[in-house]
């Protein structure tokens, strides 16, 4: 998952103690993430302070998994949280818009605190919010302000931060932005429509200006690997004072854009890219799914992360819409125990390899065949 693995502890194991020695390596992987984003923000004092805490903070999280995983639960450091499948954009080839539907039965404010609430007892530390548009839900400042030892990781198109937002955002060191984008102003455009890079422009040197860590989530695909694996490309953006990157190839799940997918020659060189930015640049760079891939293998279903869909379905991965358990009538607690997510822990073997990103998508008919099973 992140920089600086120690793949020693990657060995193979029994089904009986493969997620205990899994989380292990995660929760380690983990600690070296904080520690290389204390270093990447020392020019930042008030950010390094943060960090500096941060890694205490993970710690006791660690303890707590350590303390369930004792108890037969295994509990992810990590949970992906749709808050709203609602967006703004209407970008071509998004996968939200094409697996999951709208729906006026959004989990509430009061149940989305109860969620992260038990998340943080079980030791949960680490929160991606996603979409949809997950500021189209503003009230999640407000929800993360109250989660000072959970780092918030938001993946967002960016468009609705306004000078309130990033006032609160300021004060908020837990609350990471992570702002999309395809590359430079043509990929962009192109892809998320006219004038956005622009505007994209404006926001960032925003939070440039006022010293606020954030983050970019660059979508790789045939058509723009070439820009975004520019050097000059990812210069311009770390003297933006962008922090951490993450490059994530593309999975095809709308009809007619398989072809965007890289190619294996275009993943190799990905990886080598990758760790030279790493060696150049003071930033933390992380492939998806490359890194999943030097650890082991697909995170999902629990062994790194799980999935909290808008209506508290709890699932393996975004790109896996399968559940068996929904948290409207269920404790997290328990919808970690679930048979589904154990028998594709138990089978990750089965997730080593894909096409197009996400290994679940490519193999949803094996996913779909365990659900029934379940």
């Amino acid at each position: 998952m992140v920089k600086m693995i120690d793949k020693n502890h990657a060995t193979n194991t029994t089904a009986d103690n493969r997620d205990v020695n899994f989380s292990q390596v995660i929760s380690k992987s983990l600690r070296v993430f904080f520690k290389d984003a204390l270093w990447a923000t020392l020019t930042n004092p008030r950010q390094a302070y943060f960090f500096l805490r941060t890694i205490r903070w993970q710690q006791k999280a660690a303890g707590s998994r350590s303390y369930w995983e004792k108890q037969g639960i295994h509990v992810p450091p990590i949970m992906i949280f749709s808050i709203t499948n609602k967006c703004n954009l209407h970008c071509k080839g998004c996968f939200n818009q094409s697996i999951r539907k709208l729906t006026e039965t959004e989990l509430s404010e009061g149940k989305l605190r109860n969620i992260l609430s038990e998340a943080k007892e079980l030791g949960i530390s680490f929160v991606v919010i996603s979409g949809g548009e997950p500021l189209i839900r503003p009230e999640i400042l407000d929800i993360i302000k109250d989660f000072p030892s959970i780092i918030f990781l938001v993946f967002t198109n960016g468009l609705l931060i306004n000078e309130d937002m990033i006032k609160k955002i300021k004060k908020q060191r837990n609350f990471v932005p992570v702002i999309s984008l395809e590359g430079n102003e043509t990929e962009t455009d192109g892809r998320r429509g006219a004038n956005v890079y622009k505007r994209l422009q404006n926001i960032v040197k925003r939070l440039k200006d006022e010293s606020i860590f954030w983050s970019v989530s660059l979508t790789l695909t045939n058509l723009n690997y070439s820009t975004i694996t520019e050097e000059n490309f990812i210069k311009n953006l770390v003297n933006l004072k962008c922090k951490l990157f993450f490059f994530v190839e593309y999975t095809p799940i709308q009809e007619g854009t398989e072809e965007w997918i890289l190619n294996d020659e275009q993943r190799t060189a990905l990886i080598t890219a990758r760790d030279k930015f790493r060696s150049k640049f003071p930033a933390l760079f992380i492939a998806i799914p490359g890194d999943e891939e030097e650890i082991g293998g697909c995170l999902s279903a629990g062994r790194g992360f799980i999935h909290i869909n808008t209506q508290g379905d709890v699932e393996p991965c975004p790109f896996a819409p399968y559940s068996d358990t929904n948290l409207r009538d269920s404790s997290l607690k328990e919808a970690l125990q679930s048979t589904f997510l154990k028998n594709i822990r138990q089978n990750s073997e089965q997730l080593s390899e894909a096409e197009g990103g996400c290994a679940l998508w490519v193999k949803r008919e094996w996913v779909r065949s365990l659900l029934q099973k379940s």
